[in-house]
């Protein structure tokens, strides 16, 4: 790949992200890069980093792996974050000119753990205020609707709501999120899904979902017993980012060397574009 030309993105792409705060893409994660996040992926859940949230399935014979800021240790990890497609396509859709790395995180849902993962977003869980922020999910694995895809709320980012965050299962981590007087409830989604414009696609290994900070999403569990779904995501900023010591985020994402309104930098938030 050209090093200094964004990975093609057509138009229609691009103005669905805008337009909908969500959309996928298809095809454009080589298999070489599959095969050292698979691996990456089976490193952690076998000697798992500092960050690791996980839990049994709920009447099923999964579990549910999670972990997050793994780039920092893991060195195929952090040359997919930096070296990948990714940030040349980051650019193009944020329109930024330039792009940092937020953060990686993991969600893997083993075959036979129906647990869902409840409807969100993202933004009011981590420490940055600003426009442009999204997050790349992937994974190895096929995904469908009965393994796990995830589902979004078309249009949900331009509400501009912050919902306040919650745990999201009976994890190792039994700390619950401080409140903050700004933020609000989720709406009961799932008992009023008529009301809302749902959309979600199966992937296939080398897809991508793109989505906006504030996009509402959420996914079903993995019921089938014979496929695992390992997910894996990135989160880059564009130019207007800042960072924000606001209540209510997740404590493992605050840096304590940033006050509040800085500009995201090196080492903790690398520059991935222009490379």
């Amino acid at each position: 790949m050209n090093m200094t030309v964004a990975p093609t993105l057509s138009e229609q792409e691009v103005r669905a992200y805008h337009d909908d705060g969500a959309t996928v893409l298809r095809g454009v994660i080589p298999s070489h890069w599959l095969t050292r996040i698979a691996e990456a992926i089976a490193r952690d859940i076998a000697e798992p980093g500092p960050f690791v949230h996980g839990y049994p399935a709920t009447g099923g014979k999964g579990r549910f792996h999670g972990n997050l800021r793994i780039w920092e240790h893991d060195a195929d990890l952090r040359d997919f974050c930096l070296n990948s497609p990714l940030p040349g396509l980051a650019a193009r859709l944020l329109g930024s000119e330039n792009v940092n790395l937020l953060y990686d995180q993991m969600f893997v849902k083993e075959a036979s753990t129906p647990n869902p993962t409840r409807w969100h977003n993202d933004q009011p869980y981590w420490p940055i205020r600003g426009w442009q922020v999204l997050s790349f999910w992937l994974s190895p694995d096929p995904v469908s609707r009965d393994s796990g895809a995830l589902e979004f709320i078309r249009g949900s980012h331009k509400w501009h709501k912050f919902f306040q965050p919650e745990r999201f299962g009976e994890t190792e981590a039994h700390d619950d999120y401080e409140r903050n007087p700004d933020y609000l409830t989720i709406p009961g989604i799932d008992a009023a899904r008529g009301d809302y414009d749902i959309v979600s696609w199966d992937l296939e290994p080398g897809d991508l979902y793109v989505f906006h900070a504030l996009t509402v999403h959420g996914a079903g569990g993995n019921i089938r017993g014979d496929v695992r779904r390992r997910g894996y995501t990135v989160r880059y900023t564009g130019d207007d980012i800042h960072y924000d010591t606001r209540p209510g985020t997740n404590e493992h994402l605050r840096r304590p060397e940033f006050a509040d309104g800085d500009a995201l930098t090196a080492p903790h938030y690398p520059q991935v574009w222009p490379r």
